[in-house]
């Protein structure tokens, strides 16, 4: 059961080093259910070690982060068990059907296979993948393959759906069905969405943005904000400017 009236993700003063190297610098921000936050950066902004810590999949020293009112460190199993993720790189089992990929995540989930044949039957025609669910995935270009680990992600009905670069790679069909298609997510089914990416042409005039540039938090805002307050014409405009060009 979640926290009454908790955000669905807290991120409190996190830092993170590797070694001697900061890599997140007191990173602080919430995302309420039902929106969506672009996470914007640079390669090598810190987007992919935030949500390291966020899956923990790494442990910081600083700060704390909550999933729906549940500590993560205090309680890992709750915390996590209302998060869904979509990692840069695939994670699905190549050689098998998009069906059973969908069936042993439900298994890991606890979910009974009555109820995890109905939610992969609503998540997969949700976005017109339910005829090829016998395929294997090796037989799916990007995009579809893509569109089976966001179905995957939401089986067990998050709170927060974490989505790293999930399109890079993709061609510009498939990237617009995707993006189009999350921010939809968002709003029809009340679910948090954190997107990191550093494409700008994937955020909608609706976002709230973070724009994240060497571990340091440079904009937390809408994007009508962000363009009066850099007096930048675009959102790739004030990005630059945020970031001084840095790659």
């Amino acid at each position: 059961m979640n926290v009454p009236m908790a955000p669905a993700l807290f991120i409190d003063n996190v830092s993170l080093f590797y070694g001697e190297k900061l890599a997140l610098d007191k990173v602080s921000f919430t995302v309420s259910r039902g929106e969506c936050v672009i996470l914007l950066g640079p390669n090598g902004a810190g987007k992919s070690s935030l949500f390291s810590l966020i899956t923990r999949l790494y442990d910081t020293r600083e700060g704390a982060i909550e999933i729906a009112g549940f500590n993560l460190k205090r309680h890992s199993t709750k915390a996590l068990g209302r998060l869904g993720v979509v990692f840069q790189q695939s994670t699905l089992d190549m050689d098998l059907s998009v069906e059973r990929n969908l069936l042993y995540h439900a298994d890991l989930h606890g979910l009974g296979r009555k109820l995890a044949n109905t939610r992969i039957c609503e998540e997969l025609e949700r976005q017109a993948m339910f005829e090829r669910r016998h395929e294997t995935v090796r037989q799916l270009n990007g995009g579809h393959r893509r569109r089976v680990e966001i179905a995957r992600a939401l089986l067990h009905k998050p709170d927060v759906l974490l989505l790293d670069e999930p399109t890079v790679g993709l061609d510009m069909p498939s990237r617009k069905a995707i993006v189009d298609y999350v921010h939809q997510l968002s709003t029809t089914q009340n679910i948090a969405v954190l997107w990191a990416t550093h494409l700008v042409d994937e955020i909608f005039a609706t976002d709230q943005l973070i724009i994240l540039h060497k571990g340091i938090i440079r904009y937390q805002g809408s994007v009508q904000q962000l363009l009066e307050t850099t007096a930048m014409p675009s959102v790739a405009s004030a990005f630059q400017h945020l970031t001084k060009g840095e790659k």
